[in-house]
């Protein structure tokens, strides 16, 4: 039976992945408020659609930080894509480059910025950073992204300390132990130096840091975080190029507003002077509708990512990586598997070419959501991205 919307793919990921993994990647923080308020909130928006006017020609494309999109949904960056397939982010850079979308490439990639890049040269491409206290690394880690040709710098804000996630914490994946784990450097480093453990998140990472970075790069920096006007305006005097309002897909702080309810407040704050993007939530084309008639320019998809990755796992795959439900509920056997593919994702090298098959289901969930915002941008009346405003929409008085 064909997969026909985004919750068709969660539902095969579910099926398909092992308790552990899905958790992994489904849990959100504390009781889960935030993560799942993301998709209700939607739900509290409706559309006030305008007809009778000529819509033969749809156009969705648009552009981020001055470089042309076929559509305002872009890829948000999560990190370990090797725990749903093999060859992990280069699957998914190479399904953004076949889209013609942005891709942010998180810090804890399963594979090098070098391989990645190797593999979709012509995609466009932002690269996400956790500071850590090691400044010289950060540097490195910036210069490195500058010099591979990424286009941006997303610098996650809302992660001083990794939130309470309770999934994780049952299945005991010590997460923040594992990240340690990862060797940042990059492969010619890698071979001549001797490796130590990495150094943890910056607590103490702070607006004069943004300065800091700013002397580093001539990259565009962007925000990725930001929920309050505060904030906003914090970031407009720091002369920084964009924000993605989130709240980390409600796995850092729980009870924290939907990030589609702190858009307004944050799109009021900048007054124009930089784009806004955002993501958590988006699952249907109506909900990147909605999103843009409050001024977002663009959203960005995490979970559903993944879900399609995991859309075409082989049989052998499957065997290797992921557990047999009969296996799946003994809950050492969980900590050991999961803890044993972070190992394989740290320390051993991509799977050969002929596992270059997993950008086929994120082109699938891709081409799925455009399609549905082509539709949705129909039958509202609009012909360009540039037609969608605020008159679109109307908060629900249920």
């Amino acid at each position: 039976m064909p997969l026909v919307c985004l919750t068709d793919f969660q539902a095969y990921a579910q099926e398909h992945l092992s308790k552990s993994t899905w958790d992994f990647i489904e849990g959100g923080s504390d009781e889960c408020f935030t993560r799942d308020d993301n998709i209700a909130a939607f739900k509290r928006i409706r559309l006030r659609p305008r007809y009778l006017r000529d819509v033969r020609e749809v156009n969705t494309r648009t552009t981020v930080q001055g470089e042309e999109v076929t559509a305002p949904i872009c890829i948000a960056p999560t990190g370990f894509h090797g725990l749903v397939w093999p060859d992990g982010e280069m699957s998914t850079a190479r399904a953004a480059q076949a889209a013609g979308i942005c891709y942010i490439i998180s810090t804890y990639a399963s594979c090098s910025l070098e391989d990645i890049v190797a593999t979709a040269p012509r995609g466009l491409k932002w690269f996400q950073l956790y500071a850590t206290s090691d400044r010289q690394l950060n540097k490195q880690l910036v210069q490195r992204a500058e010099a591979l040709g990424f286009k941006a710098l997303v610098i996650t804000v809302d992660t001083p300390k990794m939130g309470n996630r309770r999934c994780d914490f049952r299945n005991q994946l010590d997460l923040q132990r594992n990240l340690l784990l990862k060797d940042l450097r990059s492969p010619k480093e890698r071979h001549t130096t001797p490796y130590f453990q990495m150094s943890p998140i910056d607590s103490s990472f702070c607006w004069n840091d943004i300065t800091w970075l700013q002397s580093l790069t001539r990259l565009r920096i962007i925000l990725k975080g930001i929920l309050t006007k505060e904030d906003a305006e914090l970031a407009v005097k720091h002369n920084v190029h964009g924000i993605i309002v989130s709240n980390h897909g409600g796995r850092q702080l729980d009870d924290v507003p939907a990030s589609i309810d702190a858009l307004t407040e944050v799109v009021a704050a900048v007054k124009g002077k930089m784009e806004v993007y955002l993501d958590g939530g988006i699952r249907t084309g109506n909900d990147v509708l909605k999103a843009l008639a409050l001024g977002a320019k663009c959203v960005f998809l995490g979970r559903p990512i993944l879900w399609g990755l995991a859309y075409k796992l082989s049989s052998n795959f499957t065997d290797t990586l992921v557990l047999p439900a009969a296996v799946d509920s003994t809950p050492r056997t969980n900590t050991q598997h999961l803890r044993r593919m972070f190992f394989m994702l740290l320390f051993v090298s991509p799977q050969p070419p002929s596992w270059k098959q997993g950008e086929h289901g994120v082109e699938e969930v891709l081409n799925l959501i455009k399609n549905e915002f082509h539709t949705s941008m129909s039958l509202t009346g609009c012909r360009s991205v540039a037609e969608i405003n605020q008159d679109l929409v109307q908060f629900s008085r249920l």
